[in-house]
């Protein structure tokens, strides 16, 4: 199934053609492998918490990562968007990690 042209270029747009995305991608694959909250995130990527709470508020408002709770204890899943749009994720870090 083509994916969808309008996720695409969104997904291109978070990821690659805004400043931070590729740590957005590295929070995106972290939350992937299994469900985090801002802390554990911060730690597993070694980014300061600020700036996990930036990626995670235009990831949240792009509608690419879901939260459950609230405030501090928060944990992130993949949403259920971005999950059907999950081989035009790959394509684009694919592509990123070629260009490096």
């Amino acid at each position: 199934m083509p994916a969808d042209p309008y996720a695409k270029r969104l997904l291109w747009f978070v990821f690659a053609g805004s400043r931070g995305g590729i740590n957005r991608m590295r929070l995106v694959s972290a939350i992937r492998q299994r469900p985090l909250n801002a802390n554990q995130l911060a730690k597993e990527l070694g980014l300061d918490y600020k700036a996990i709470q930036h990626h995670i508020g235009v990831l949240e408002k792009n509608n690419l990562i879901t939260r459950v709770g609230e405030k501090y204890g928060a944990t992130y899943f993949v949403s259920t968007f971005l999950e059907v749009n999950m081989e035009a994720f790959d394509e684009i870090v694919t592509k990123l990690e070629k260009s490096k």
